[in-house]
């Protein structure tokens, strides 16, 4: 597999994996890495990755759960990123891994009800492009896709008691349980991330279920030490 002057093989730092990253595009956060701790495996899982960009947390939370044969179906807009999750499946021989190149709102009858798990890191700050590369500006904004049209996209591919892993900003927590719960999913289970003891939380991480009952668990505040998240 040849890869372009600008892309690059870089370690995973686990289960000896490697990802396919691109100089000229935007590369992940400890956004990601969170996340793909935060969600839980099941065996057997069938997992789609909503705004995958080059497949960080689908590839990082394989890593994590390699005995739980689970499948994964990466779902991004950009046709760069795409082919970037294509490269690094291709270079670590993933035979439970795919890519499909579209907008989440697009999703065919095809995923109806397909998935057990929904991981999503997306854009989640508001406003219009603030930087002079569109690229990475939808992949921090909510320019091409928000915070409704994930809800309403979970609920479609998720079968019924299946669960969805997201971030968002920590100060959109009532937002997020009230779209989702709009959508047919609970929030069970919240965990608020900071930079440091003390410090207020800049990051929510949330799991949902689809058809799930009220009730919510509040996980101990994660101290994260890196630096804020969706930078690029």
């Amino acid at each position: 597999m040849r890869l372009s002057d600008t892309e690059r093989a870089e370690e995973l730092l686990i289960g000896g994996l490697k990802i396919v990253q691109d100089s000229r595009l935007y590369r992940f956060t400890s956004d990601s890495v969170l996340l793909s701790r935060f969600a839980r495996a099941k065996t057997g899982d069938r997992v789609a990755d909503f705004c995958a960009g080059s497949g960080i947390v689908a590839f990082h939370f394989h890593a994590l759960h390699p005995a739980s044969r689970m499948h994964f179906t990466l779902f991004e807009m950009q046709r760069e990123l795409s082919l970037l999750s294509e490269k690094t499946i291709a270079l670590n021989g993933l035979k439970n891994f795919s890519a499909v190149c579209t907008r989440i709102q697009d999703l065919g009858e095809e995923y109806r009800e397909k998935f057990s798990l929904v991981l999503c890191n997306p854009p989640y700050e508001r406003g219009g492009p603030d930087n002079a590369d569109y690229r990475k500006a939808v992949c921090r904004k909510e320019i091409t896709v928000n915070l409704e049209e994930i809800a309403r996209a979970a609920a479609f591919a998720l079968k019924f008691g299946g669960r969805i892993a997201l971030t968002n900003r920590a100060d959109r927590l009532a937002e997020v349980c009230y779209v989702f719960h709009s959508a047919g999913i609970e929030i069970k289970r919240v965990q608020f991330a900071a930079g440091r003891e003390g410090a207020k939380p800049y990051l929510l991480l949330c799991e949902g279920v689809k058809g799930g009952r009220p009730g919510t668990e509040l996980l101990p505040l994660l101290v994260n030490a890196g630096a804020p998240s969706k930078s690029f």
